[in-house]
């Protein structure tokens, strides 16, 4: 997953994960990507873009 350096680090992308992967720290999210199944949840789920799919 690429953030996108307008992220306001609300959570909304923490808050859907399937996996609980994803973490919110102060300014900066914490992302389990060896884990992650690339289901787009998150990026799907955030409001302002600021996720996107790593190819």
């Amino acid at each position: 997953m690429i953030v996108k350096e307008w992220c306001s680090f609300c959570g909304e992308c923490a808050g859907v994960c399937p996996r609980n992967l994803i973490q919110v720290r102060e300014y900066a999210l914490v992302f389990n990507e060896d884990d992650c199944r690339d289901c787009d949840t998150c990026v799907k789920a955030c409001p302002i873009n600021a996720l996107e799919k790593e190819e």
